[in-house]
């Protein structure tokens, strides 16, 4: 997939998820979520070439601008969107899916100083709420919602709702919209 064809789809991914959005000019101009995404894909490239100081060095400046942290050793998917993003910290080992959704506040990270696989992996269509803490190297399965403010440290099985501190799992309902759970007052904390 070429570089404007990703981007394009980065802005139908915007626009789909965030209902605010007006138009393509304003997604891509003031929306710090995309930025960020997009800035990690150079950070990510650099990372994957053995340039891990600079790689590290333009992430930083990337958390700096947009107050969003990004490892470039992260690995996530297509269509992927950070809804307002200021406090989201994404660890060097996580892994997204495409098509997930993460709001402010929302940390992907460990809970163990031992090298190898240290943070969460995230399925496809995963929506997590704002403030929201996925921590160790654990397994989110494909489209659940994690509620605000949700605290999780086990694995989740595909389509499950997570909420609480610490979080439980439980199935969704059939019909369910990640958008609407995540807005829904029961599923605050």
């Amino acid at each position: 997939m070429g570089a404007l064809q990703r981007v394009r789809e980065d802005l139908a991914a915007a626009k789909l998820r965030d209902p605010a959005a007006r138009g393509a000019l304003e997604i891509a101009l003031l929306y710090p979520g995309l930025h960020a995404v997009w800035a990690y894909r150079l950070h990510h490239r650099m990372w994957r070439r053995g340039l891990r100081f600079p790689a590290r060095l333009v992430s930083q400046l990337t958390r700096f601008l947009t107050g969003i942290e990004i490892h470039p050793g992260a690995v996530i998917g297509r269509r992927f969107f950070i809804d307002h993003g200021m406090g989201v910290v994404i660890g060097e080992t996580a892994e997204i899916g495409d098509d997930v959704l993460l709001y402010h506040g929302v940390t992907l990270g460990g809970r163990q100083r031992e090298g190898g696989k240290r943070h969460p992996t995230l399925g496809d269509g995963v929506a997590v709420g704002a403030g929201a803490k996925i921590l160790g190297p654990i397994v989110i399965g494909d489209r659940c919602v994690i509620g605000a403010n949700a605290v999780v440290t086990k694995d989740a099985p595909a389509d499950s709702t997570l909420v609480g501190v610490p979080a439980k799992a439980r199935p969704r309902r059939d019909g369910d919209d990640s958008r609407a759970l995540l807005a829904a007052p029961e599923y605050v904390i």
